[in-house]
């Protein structure tokens, strides 16, 4: 059941995609029940009918560009989320907005074009078709809008070159890794080149390393592409790894949202903490986060503030010195030197996290 706010009429950038008090409920009779309703349903009108809330009361907002990641314990409703904001399930109550457009209201064929034009799909397993090679799987969604032959070809060997598969252009997924295919899905969902991109846990089913390869490649892809993306994970490594900002949920319901700094930093609650409780804060936390005001002394350089401490301290402990930390417009927010870094570097995440 969509319900729609009135426009925004501020000059803030409008949200590539916007989340308000959605709901996915199931049980008997829940739609009849949920859409006899003019607000939004609670925990004991859902306790009154027997109904379960796989996810309760989520809002959020989306910036182009911008990579989420959803992530919580088994049964946290992340991956339900995912599916009800890309309506692969339909919501129980709530909004949904694309470009401050009502998402939710779209017809049975407006959907369909939204979906073709407009939204790429990645999930952990590939479904290749195993009769078509890289070049036809990769291409399948531009047959089905209905795009000629030629243009087909042109922007699927040019996707495929991008995520570097262009030598195995012509096999079939039997002849390629696991790593490999999961490379072809992604060229295939990016193939129709879509304003948002949602992937559910795509690299989980591989081993350590090829997933650290892909993280990799999806970084790299975005640099390039610059898509706004939805990511579902269980993996904070993962998550801290790919995220311009994390939602973490627990219960269908978000606990907290904030930079992958944020979250180790500054966790809400026990559930939380113990998603942070064995993550390196060194890996996480920038510079520019512990720099200290600036003092009478003597500058050994300049370091940007969005490095990570384990990336910069090589170089702040070969030195011995200390170093200013600056924004990417040259804003000096402070300085930092060894005895700064040294309680991130070697104290347990107990410390860390005092």
């Amino acid at each position: 059941m969509s319900h729609v706010p009135e426009a925004d009429m501020s000059t803030a950038p409008t949200p590539k995609l916007q989340v308000g008090e959605l709901w996915k409920i199931y049980g008997a009779n829940a739609e009849r029940l949920i859409g006899d309703r003019n607000s939004a349903p609670d925990d004991a009108f859902l306790e009154k009918h027997g109904l379960f809330g796989a996810v309760r009361g989520v809002s959020f907002d989306v910036m182009p560009g911008e990579l989420i990641t959803l992530m919580g314990l088994s049964g946290s409703g992340k991956s339900t989320l995912l599916r009800a904001v890309s309506r692969l399930i339909e919501p129980s109550y709530g909004t949904l907005l694309i470009d401050g457009q009502d998402f939710l209201g779209a017809s049975s064929q407006e959907l369909i074009n939204i979906r073709r034009h407009r939204l790429g799909m990645v999930f952990q397993h590939y479904a290749l078709l195993p009769h078509r090679t890289v070049l036809e799987n990769v291409a399948l969604p531009l047959e089905v809008r209905g795009e000629t032959l030629p243009s087909r070809i042109e922007k699927a060997r040019r996707t495929i070159d991008l995520v570097g598969l262009g030598k195995l252009i012509g096999r079939y997924p039997s002849q390629l890794s696991g790593g490999q295919q999961q490379r072809v899905g992604i060229a295939r969902s990016l193939v129709t080149d879509p304003d948002i991109w949602f992937l559910d846990e795509p690299f989980s089913a591989l081993d350590p390393l090829i997933r650290r390869e892909l993280q990799q490649e999806l970084l790299r892809l975005q640099k390039i592409v610059n898509k706004t993306i939805l990511f579902v994970t269980h993996d904070f490594d993962e998550a801290v790894r790919l995220a311009t900002r994390i939602i973490v949920m627990e219960a269908g319901r978000i606990v907290q949202i904030g930079t992958p700094e944020d979250i180790v930093l500054r966790p809400k609650n026990a559930y939380i903490e113990a998603f942070t409780r064995n993550i390196p804060k060194a890996n996480v936390v920038t510079i520019g986060a512990i720099a200290r005001p600036a003092a009478d002394e003597t500058l050994n350089g300049v370091l940007p503030a969005q490095a990570r401490i384990v990336d910069a301290a090589p170089q702040i402990i070969a030195s011995s010195g200390t170093f200013g930390v600056e924004t990417a417009d040259g804003h000096r927010v402070g300085v930092i030197g060894t005895t700064d870094i040294l309680p991130f570097l070697f104290s347990s995440p107990e410390k860390q996290a005092a």
